[in-house]
């Protein structure tokens, strides 16, 4: 039996993300071992949790995952843990088909009861009819209890109370609104820039929230058995492939078992195409997506990373290319103004942050027999300047074909979709 609880709310913008990383802190200053997990496929979010809790953060997602999957490493990255807490993702039902894909769906498949985070700044009773409705709408889904957050007096949360009593739900406490506990977004996600101290902010939250939280009978309430899923016997890569990351400020998109994955199939090595000269020695060079546009003149001026990765590249190197990597492969990205700054040059694309607009959602990619699920999420605009050879055909969550190119020269293959490939040890022979 241990602590074990899912962090949910109505709606995005409810302030769950600084509630999750404030109690990450929290626990983790009390000498608890914390193992936090994210629903969906953000690769932000589990950054600052990583921060926050001293442990990696990782992944639950029923589209890009299978259940057995989703479950295995729910309960191998659970098992030595004191507490776990998961935090949702936009609204508690919300997914990419009705619930499929949701934080509802997620907990429902672990077990795990939520405890709901409700902006009330301008709610007081009426509170009590949204409550019970999320406790009602499908009895598979446990509210275990509400946190109000935005709340400023104890008189307010008073009403709050009330209205928690009148239907039978536990309330666990209040936040008041603060500036000093604020992380700048950036995109759709929260920010990972390195000119912020997360450290700083994460621990301030851990403080604020400790004074009008009453985190002991969260703890208490929300005990639950281990989830006890067999985890198989993972023996020594057979191979003795040489594989380079790239990992910086500029390029660090990446979910915990995709790289769990490449060191099974040999000696993963991370480098920066922002400080280093050039390219390790390599049989297969992974560059994922990340904030490119941030580090335009950085990029553009590291010649001799850019010679060696492109001298790869046009000589038979294995690359798989993410969203921001397939930028940095390309001839130019633009700024927000349209200034262009040359980047690696192998493929024919313009990449562009000008009147840019929000391309996201899941995708599949069919490969003849083989299917492989990812995310797309990016704001740039992208030109092709020459014919590039597509694969594959790409669908949306609910199985319509969308036109988001996955490009293939030579052994590079690039796209916007950022792949997961935890579960699968055979996605780069079918590449």
């Amino acid at each position: 039996m241990k602590p074990q609880f899912l962090i949910a709310a109505p709606s995005s913008n409810s302030g769950k993300t600084t509630l999750t990383l404030g109690l990450l802190r929290l626990l983790h200053n009390r000498g608890l071992k914390v193992q936090p997990f994210k629903c969906g496929p953000d690769y932000i979010d589990t950054k600052h949790h990583t921060l926050a809790a001293h442990s990696q953060s990782i992944n639950l997602d029923t589209f890009m995952m299978s259940e057995a999957h989703l479950r295995l490493l729910y309960s191998k990255y659970s098992e030595d843990a004191d507490v776990v807490i998961t935090e949702g993702v936009m609204g508690l039902f919300d997914g990419a088909d009705r619930m499929k894909g949701s934080s509802a769906e997620i907990s429902m498949l672990l077990g795990l009861p939520v405890i709901l985070v409700i902006n009330a700044k301008a709610m007081a009773y009426s509170v009590a009819p949204l409550i019970y409705g999320f406790m009602h709408f499908n009895p598979q889904v446990q509210i275990a209890g509400v946190i109000f957050n935005f709340v400023n007096t104890e008189s307010h949360y008073q009403f709050l109370k009330d209205a928690c009593e009148d239907i039978g739900v536990t309330p666990l406490g209040y936040v008041p609104a603060s500036d000093d506990i604020k992380i700048p977004s950036r995109h759709l996600g929260l920010a990972i820039s390195p000119e912020n101290d997360y450290n700083a902010v994460i621990e301030r939250a851990a403080t604020h929230i400790s004074k009008t939280v009453d985190f002991e009978q969260l703890l208490a309430i929300t005990r639950r058995p281990v989830l006890q899923v067999p985890v198989p016997v993972v023996l020594p890569p057979v191979r003795t492939m040489k594989i380079a990351v790239a990992m910086d400020e500029a390029f660090n998109f990446t979910y915990a078992e995709n790289l769990e994955m490449l060191k099974s199939l040999g000696e993963v090595t991370t480098f920066s195409p922002l400080y280093d000269y050039k390219l390790p020695a390599t049989d297969l060079l992974y560059l994922a997506g990340g904030y490119p546009e941030l580090f335009l003149e950085q990029l553009s001026t590291n010649l001799t990373m850019r010679a060696s990765i492109l001298d790869y590249c046009a000589n038979g190197g294995k690359v798989i290319a993410e969203c921001g990597g397939m930028m940095y492969l390309g001839e130019t990205l633009a700024d927000s103004t349209g200034k262009e700054y040359p980047m690696v040059g192998f493929l024919g694309l313009k990449t562009t942050m000008k009147d840019a607009k929000l391309s996201l959602g899941y995708r599949e990619i069919e490969m003849g027999l083989n299917r492989f699920k990812g995310h797309e999420f990016h704001y740039s605009g992208c030109m092709e300047t020459e014919c590039l050879t597509k694969i594959g055909r790409v669908f949306n969550a609910r199985g319509k074909e969308v036109p988001t190119p996955v490009y293939r020269k030579e052994n590079v293959i690039a796209s916007y979709i950022h792949l997961y490939w935890g579960e699968n040890p055979g996605w780069l022979h079918v590449f």
